[in-house]
């Protein structure tokens, strides 16, 4: 009989530690600086800054190739690699943050 009564009160013992573990616990709610810009707003500002360099790269390829005054080749090159290097720049960090929604996804709870 005092092993059932001591199991019993073993067992008060832990649900009342479990429920003191569970009021401890609170959600921290971080709250943004103001003014200070959140990652989507960044990374939104950075995919558009890519495509005006794209923009940009046609632009020059459409005026060199009609024959507009005033546009060197050169010119029409740097603008392509700088619309080239920018997009594979954002490949890469479009890849990078797959992979870590991806292990972010699959670490056990």
């Amino acid at each position: 009989m005092s092993q059932g009564v001591q199991f019993n009160r073993l067992m008060l013992e832990m649900r009342a530690m479990q429920t003191d573990a569970m009021a401890r616990v609170k959600p921290e709610v971080k709250t943004q600086e103001v003014g200070a810009p959140s990652f989507s707003d960044m990374l939104g500002q950075a995919v558009n800054k890519v495509h005006e360099t794209q923009q940009v790269s046609n632009q020059l390829s459409s005026a060199f190739e009609m024959g507009q005054g005033g546009i060197d080749l050169t010119e029409v090159m740097i603008a392509s690699q700088k619309a080239s290097v920018s997009f594979q720049a954002m490949t890469q960090v479009r890849n990078k943050l797959v992979q870590a929604y991806q292990d972010i996804m699959q670490m056990p709870v």
